[in-house]
């Protein structure tokens, strides 16, 4: 089981901070041990070795069975390598945001780096339930609001792309986000990925996506719409 304890912290890689949230994490848990602990950001870069070099001696002292790193670039990855094993790598990556394809997931994938992805359906945007009046009720603290992608000319190609996935889920029963959770699982690459729910019915329109792949064909039928909507 891996636990989630992830909170608004100070972003430091220090050996000694990250030591205090590390126990704090491990007496919020009532644990004695963390099965995969992971470096959320590499901010800042040049103290990656330091936060790299106190996970694996977190590892060595039996606080936490696995190690690894989120939000991490090929390079970043290299340098702590240099210093332990990365078990694990948590990027973001959806039809919206697949950047990591070039070079980070063919890397993760050669050095036997599992990669648990987060914001598979982009923050709701491709779960089906958003329109443009949805986004423009947005509150104004509320961060997509001010996104690219949540504003044309991008919020009209992402929710035409929505309709690609309605149409091809319907096809199977599954919803637009369970079609495009499944497009990211489809990647030799993934491990896993994150989604989230705030209540049971959000979650009974995601969890089709566990068991659910898609053919060769509908395959290239996103693939066909992302090359003609870059």
């Amino acid at each position: 089981m891996i636990w989630n304890d992830q909170r608004e912290i100070d972003r430091s890689l220090k050996a000694d901070s990250l030591r205090r949230e590390l126990e704090a994490s491990l007496r919020r848990l009532q644990l004695d041990t963390i099965d995969l602990y992971q470096i959320h950001w590499p901010i800042p870069a040049e103290d990656i070795e330091e936060g790299w070099s106190t996970l694996a001696q977190f590892q060595q002292e039996g606080k936490v069975r696995y190690i690894g790193v989120s939000n991490f670039n090929v390079e970043q990855m290299q340098r702590a390598q240099a210093i332990a094993p990365i078990t694990s790598l948590q990027p973001p990556y959806s039809l919206i945001k697949p950047s990591v394809e070039s070079e980070i997931l063919p890397y993760c994938e050669a050095n036997n780096i599992g990669v648990i992805v987060y914001s598979p359906m982009q923050s709701g945007l491709l779960t089906g339930a958003m329109t443009p009046e949805r986004v423009a009720q947005l509150a104004d603290d509320d961060w997509r609001k001010q996104n690219a992608e949540f504003q044309d000319p991008r919020l009209s190609r992402n929710l035409k792309l929505v309709e690609v996935l309605r149409q091809m889920g319907q096809t199977h029963g599954r919803s637009p986000g369970e079609v495009a959770i499944a497009w990211t699982l489809r990647h030799s690459a993934v491990t896993a990925a994150i989604v989230g729910g705030r209540n049971a019915k959000q979650v009974e329109g995601i969890i089709g996506a566990v068991q659910f792949r898609l053919s060769e064909d509908e395959l290239r039928q996103i693939d066909a719409f992302l090359q003609e909507n870059p």
